[in-house]
């Protein structure tokens, strides 16, 4: 998948800056789809020349002039066309996985160190993915949240980052329980 068709998506919420993109990256779309400030501002220049996104740029003062970009009916139009293409599986590619793998008795501590700091960051993100969900239920039931709401993709997508941390907290525990073990026995 393209960083275009997430950022596609994520302009179906309206007009935004690029800021506010990074930002709303980091908040949701994170859970399955990564870029840094820099990759996204590259690609909203690129989608801008391909018409895809229009930008506009809003005057401020005491302040750089900020972009705004939207999606336009090409934007609207490429999208649909990215989803319905069959989309293909996910495959895991983790550093600290390749870590863990090749981990003996003497790496043991810098692999457990490694596990303990994405359990605080996995726990982290999950208070922010709950946060944010308690922001789009806005009072309601889950229920009636599906119901009513016009878009149901950013809940959906939120509820998948919120198993994966959650599933990512219970492998970290898991591990570290072993490793710990391990470690007081000198193995």
């Amino acid at each position: 998948m393209a960083l275009r068709n997430a950022v596609l998506a994520a302009l179906l919420e309206g007009e935004a800056s690029g800021y506010d993109l990074a930002k709303g990256f980091d908040a949701s779309t994170a859970n399955f789809w990564m870029a840094t400030p820099q990759q996204l501002y590259r690609e909203l220049d690129r989608m801008a020349a391909e018409g895809v996104i229009e930008t506009r740029v809003v005057q401020q003062e005491r302040r750089p002039n900020k972009r705004l970009h939207a999606i336009t009916p090409a934007g609207r139009e490429a999208l649909r066309q990215f989803i319905e293409e069959p989309a293909k599986p996910t495959a895991i590619r983790d550093e600290m996985m390749v870590k863990v793998q090749g981990m003996d008795a003497e790496d043991a501590p810098a692999v457990r160190s490694a596990v303990a700091e994405r359990l605080e960051w996995s726990k982290a993100k999950l208070a922010r993915y709950e946060r944010l969900r308690v922001r789009l239920l806005d009072g309601r039931s889950e229920q009636a949240y599906l119901g009513e709401a016009e878009r149901v993709g950013p809940y959906l997508t939120l509820l998948r980052g919120i198993a994966f941390e959650q599933e990512n907290i219970r492998w970290a525990e898991f591990a570290l329980s072993v490793i710990d073990r391990r470690i007081a026995v000198g193995t």
